[in-house]
């Protein structure tokens, strides 16, 4: 329900803050007091057209908050969520107004759009008055209203379902068509490019990991080399070069001939004989090395074709070496999906005649109850009319079967209220045959029937009683209250009948501060409840008959 309004800087309201509670809240004012100021500054709050005219002379913007505090489960808070906005007890709806016109929306403190804001506002607050009815008056919402009054809600959602799967199964058949007939127009290419990739067979990881072998034999190349070129400097191919194992004997034999150096030529010979023994053993080790370090020539080339092709085919696909596998498993599917296509079409057009089959079922046995209550629905409104002086007025709900084109998640058909004022009179559309008052009357009788199944839990009258007294607008009240025992309803009056039935109220006045004139609203005490009445029933001199008729009123309510 709405817990609190808070305005500022409304037309006549500098600043207002108002609590509401359940049951029936009544307004009351003379004309002009600012009694729709406040129905508009709620209406800006639930997302209605912002103007600059809404803001008071002087200012730079108006703002209104509107707190509510839905039922647990309330369509509200699923909304939101799928907004990403948090709602777990309060839906705070804020709209601010600038004196350029221009304005700015927020639920819980969070900026929205104002489609948003308007979605949330239809949630959670019906509104019927005498310039804007919203709710009866759009046929949109005609089906609902009469699956809320079978109580239809489980076969509705059912339908719904069966819509969904069926949609479901016509985009998969839409999607399986386009993709054959891709893969249809890219036939030759296809055939050739998976032909072309299966050859090459690319395979996890091998990029990396032939990279990886080729760095490790371009490094044993470059060792053998070494190694190579090492043995060479010991061993010279060139029969005139002397290795240094020729000069380490040559130097040991001219030694040797050397006489009277025996003590001193001994050591040197010792050391040439251990430097013999040491390269002896160096060359030995390095040929050994040159025969376990020789990399394989041949394997080294195999490796750089092989990255070769695996890159010009990533070029060529304009993909990555390492998305190849990946690519080629793509292509197969597309093939596969060519060579089965036909077979499969043709069972996805299976699926989707079973889902329109399914669908039809749903949406006519749904079709067929709400024709059943549609008659229960017509009884039922025909009996709350002549207590709302429309007892001339006569309700017809039509349900027509829609062309196939327009059916939907609600069903195969147009629900329509429609209502003829006037015996002899042919039934038409709410909006253009009944008046502002008269549709209001017939919004009440609508949810006195409907109460029990309504989605939404505050519902606004404004003047329900106009044009209306004595017996009519004591019935209006009882309804009123009637309907406020399940919902919560706020109703703007001029009727002390339907005033007398507020479980609170509110009385709207306008006063003159500064030399400006400013709306005031103030709740009343049981006292002033009985002399606002009292004014209502009199006029501008209340008497004590007045006050006595007040009071009689008061006690009647209970």
């Amino acid at each position: 329900m709405l817990a609190s309004l808070a305005i500022r800087d409304v037309v006549l309201i500098e600043k207002l803050d108002l609590a509401f509670g359940p049951g029936l809240s009544v307004l009351t004012g003379e004309t002009g007091a600012g009694k729709s100021i406040l129905l508009d500054s709620l209406g800006l709050a639930l997302g209605a057209r912002a103007e600059s005219g809404y803001v008071r002379a002087g200012q730079k913007q108006a703002a209104v908050i509107a707190v509510f505090s839905p039922p647990q489960g309330h369509p509200a808070f699923a909304e939101l969520s799928e907004q990403g906005i948090e709602a777990e007890d309060e839906v705070v709806l804020r709209r601010v107004v600038t004196a350029e016109g221009k304005s700015r929306a927020f639920i819980n403190d969070q900026p929205v759009g104002v489609a948003l804001l308007r979605r949330i506002g239809a949630l959670l607050v019906e509104v019927q008055g005498q310039n804007d009815q919203v709710g009866l008056a759009d046929p949109a919402t005609h089906a609902a209203l009469l699956d809320a009054f079978g109580g239809l809600g489980v076969r509705r959602a059912g339908v719904g379902t069966a819509w969904r799967a069926w949609r479901g199964a016509e985009s998969a058949l839409e999607e399986a068509r386009e993709a054959t007939a891709a893969a249809l127009r890219d036939e030759e290419w296809l055939r050739h490019a998976v032909a072309e990739l299966t050859e090459l067979s690319p395979e996890e990881g091998e990029e990396e990991r032939l990279g990886q072998e080729r760095q490790h034999l371009q490094q044993g190349e470059r060792r053998a080399e070494a190694i190579s070129a090492a043995l060479s400097e010991l061993q010279p191919r060139d029969r005139r070069s002397q290795g240094p194992g020729a000069a380490l004997r040559a130097a040991a034999r001219a030694l040797e001939r050397t006489q009277g150096l025996n003590e001193t030529a001994a050591p040197i010979l010792t050391a040439l004989g251990q430097a013999q023994d040491a390269l002896a053993e160096a060359e030995s080790l390095l040929e050994r090395l040159v025969g376990a370090e020789g990399p394989d020539p041949r394997r080294l080339e195999q490796l750089e074709d092989r990255l070769f092709g695996l890159r010009s085919a990533a070029r060529k696909h304009g993909v990555t070496v390492a998305e190849l596998p990946g690519l080629l498993v793509a292509l197969r599917e597309r093939l596969a999906a060519l060579d089965a296509g036909t077979g499969r079409v043709a069972a996805l057009e299976r699926a989707r005649e079973a889902a329109r089959a399914a669908y039809v079922t749903a949406a006519a046995a749904l079709s067929e109850e709400r024709r059943a209550h549609a008659r229960r629905l017509e009884q039922a409104l025909g009996q709350e009319l002549p207590p709302l002086k429309l007892d001339r007025a006569r309700v017809v709900v039509e349900v027509a079967a829609r062309d196939e084109p327009g059916w939907g998640a609600e069903g195969m058909d147009r629900v329509a209220m429609l209502v003829s004022t006037n015996p002899g009179q042919a039934p038409g559309a709410l909006d253009k045959v009944a008046s502002g008052g008269e549709l209001s009357r017939l919004m009440l009788a609508l949810k006195v029937v409907l109460a029990a199944g309504s989605p939404v839990p505050t519902l606004v009258f404004d003047e329900v009683d106009a044009g209306i007294g004595g017996a009519t607008a004591a019935a209006v009240g009882e309804r009123l209250a009637r309907v406020a025992e399940g919902l919560q309803v706020l109703v703007v009056t001029h009727s002390p009948q339907v005033a007398a039935r507020g479980t609170a109220h509110l009385r709207v006045a306008k006063a003159v501060r500064d030399g400006r004139a400013e709306t005031r609203v103030e709740p009343l005490s049981t006292a002033e409840r009985r002399e606002e009445i009292a004014r209502m029933l009199a006029g501008e001199t209340v008497t004590e008959a007045a006050r006595a008729a007040a009071e009689s009123l008061l006690q009647g309510r209970a």
